[in-house]
């Protein structure tokens, strides 16, 4: 059954709320775990369950993501898998960018529903941690007769004003929905497993899909194409009790990716039945030398020199000279590696090498990539500050943020 459904992955749009890391790349290409892609997680999950025809919808800062796909997700000449970038166009129906979610599919549905054996669209976001078995989000969909099926999650009550919250009967079926309720409005939502929020992930019968986006022009589905289904289409709840993260954040980004580091995490990498697939850089392992390291992630191509890394998250091709110090810090890594050369010239013109420079001391921080941290530099956030704006830096959530390509000078004290 999945061979009969395509993935529809959505780009995401301006994602302020993930500023600085989103000023030029989109939020699914962002880099989580030290070598993956946050876009990473929703077609892995779609390859492990059999949809192998996926399309990723983009528009906003969408280089990046699209390069990282291109260089990825490439199969077989003589198949039918795919992963093809639909990138916003101007068109003579249409000159207008994606308004939203639905519009975005809507403004797409010739390219998607128009395949021969496509029976089902999966809608997904570009951005969120899970580990789902869509063969039995199909399963379930079809043996329930659903036209739609929403995948839903318990939450907690202060969380609902996030999410969509749904009620259900005993067969699944979704009896309320209701998009980002206040907290006050919260009367007749609640049932026997708690708040159920929806995770942005939608299941269509292809012509519901297709007749549904073209009899509304609504833009979004959580706030408009969802709620007016009910009533009219049976419209089916999922209930998935794994873990779930929308990393729409900087603190529930920089968290997500320190529970890697824990010996149990929550999100599971180490998974050989259903791995989560990224671009394979054939770099050399990582090199270790008289380092104290503690309850962290190495990946490929990094060196340290003599230093201490605490609970942290070591990206590709980092670099931490002699004497630093590293507590609870995710280093997303670099581009490219500096050959000897470029380096002793950074050097001679006073400006510090990609990496973490020597006696440097970070704590609480997100380092982007090919950011450059000079000697004895202290990334601390000394004053506490919750939110804040710096010549160099970045302080959201309490979190430190040194963004992509940026220069902290020998001896700076943030």
């Amino acid at each position: 059954m999945p061979d009969k459904t395509v993935g529809i992955i959505l780009g995401g749009g301006v994602g302020t709320r993930l500023s600085p890391l989103t000023r030029e790349r989109s939020k699914p290409a962002v880099p989580f775990g030290g070598k993956y892609r946050l876009v990473d997680v929703p077609i892995s999950n779609c390859l492990n369950g059999g949809i192998r025809r996926i399309f990723v919808l983009t528009q906003f800062n969408s280089a990046s993501l699209n390069n990282h796909v291109n260089h990825t997700y490439r199969f077989d000449a003589f198949g039918r898998s795919f992963v093809d970038i639909l990138a916003a166009e101007q068109t003579h129906e249409r000159e207008s960018w994606f308004q939203g979610t639905a519009d975005a599919v809507r403004q797409n549905l010739r390219h998607i529903v128009n395949r021969p054996g496509v029976e089902r669209a999966l809608v997904l976001a570009g951005d969120q941690l899970y580990r789902m078995n869509f063969r039995e989000v199909v399963a379930e969909h079809e043996a329930s007769g659903a036209e739609v099926t929403v995948a839903v999650t318990p939450i907690r009550r202060e969380e609902t004003s996030r999410y969509g919250i749904l009620t259900i009967d005993e067969s699944n079926e979704v009896t309320k929905f209701v998009e980002k309720p206040a907290l006050d409005a919260l009367d007749g939502l609640e049932s026997e497993r708690g708040y159920l929020g929806s995770m942005g992930i939608y299941l269509f019968n292809r012509d519901v899909l297709e007749e549904e986006l073209r009899r509304s022009d609504a833009n979004d589905f959580g706030h408009s194409i969802l709620p007016e289904l009910l009533g009219r289409r049976r419209l089916c709840a999922y209930v998935f009790d794994g873990y779930f993260e929308d990393l729409g954040t900087i603190r529930t980004f920089y968290d997500a990716n320190l529970d890697l580091t824990d010996p149990l995490p929550r999100f599971n990498f180490y998974e050989p039945l259903a791995p989560i697939y990224t671009r394979p850089r054939f770099l050399p392992g990582s090199k270790v030398d008289d380092c104290t390291i503690v309850r962290s992630v190495l990946t490929e191509g990094v060196i340290l020199d003599h230093c201490h890394v605490v609970r942290s998250v070591i990206g590709i091709r980092s670099r931490i000279q002699h004497g630093a110090t590293l507590r609870e810090v995710l280093v997303m890594g670099a581009d490219f590696y500096q050959l000897p050369e470029a380096i002793q010239s950074d050097i001679d013109a006073g400006v510090p090498p990609i990496g973490i420079g020597e006696g440097a001391v970070v704590e609480g921080a997100i380092i982007d990539k090919n950011a450059r941290i000079g000697r004895d530099v202290r990334i601390v956030n000394e004053q506490g500050m919750t939110d804040a704006d710096g010549e160099n830096y970045v302080i959201r959530d309490g979190i430190v943020v040194i963004p992509k390509n940026v220069v902290v000078p020998d001896g700076t004290v943030i």
